[in-house]
């Protein structure tokens, strides 16, 4: 099963810390699971996002960047 959230992180991101304590708030309040995956450890998500992450997918499409909005995240869970 795929999950419908994945954030994309590397290690020692204070943002990254940050999005995921929003992402798993939402899911949690949605009752859906979401996937962290490190871009340090995957060439093509280096190669596409390391300047951008934290990035959050939602069902396969990019919806945030950096900073990741409850509501907002919430809505495109909708």
């Amino acid at each position: 099963m795929t999950e419908r959230v994945v954030l994309l992180t590397r290690a020692g991101c204070h943002l990254c810390d940050d999005a995921r304590a929003v992402v798993e708030r939402v899911c949690a309040s949605r009752g859906i699971t979401f996937a962290v995956r490190d871009v340090d450890t995957d060439h093509e998500l280096r190669r596409r996002y390391t300047d951008l992450v934290p990035v959050v997918l939602v069902d396969g499409v990019e919806h945030a960047r950096y900073r990741v909005d409850a509501r907002s995240l919430d809505r495109a869970l909708g």
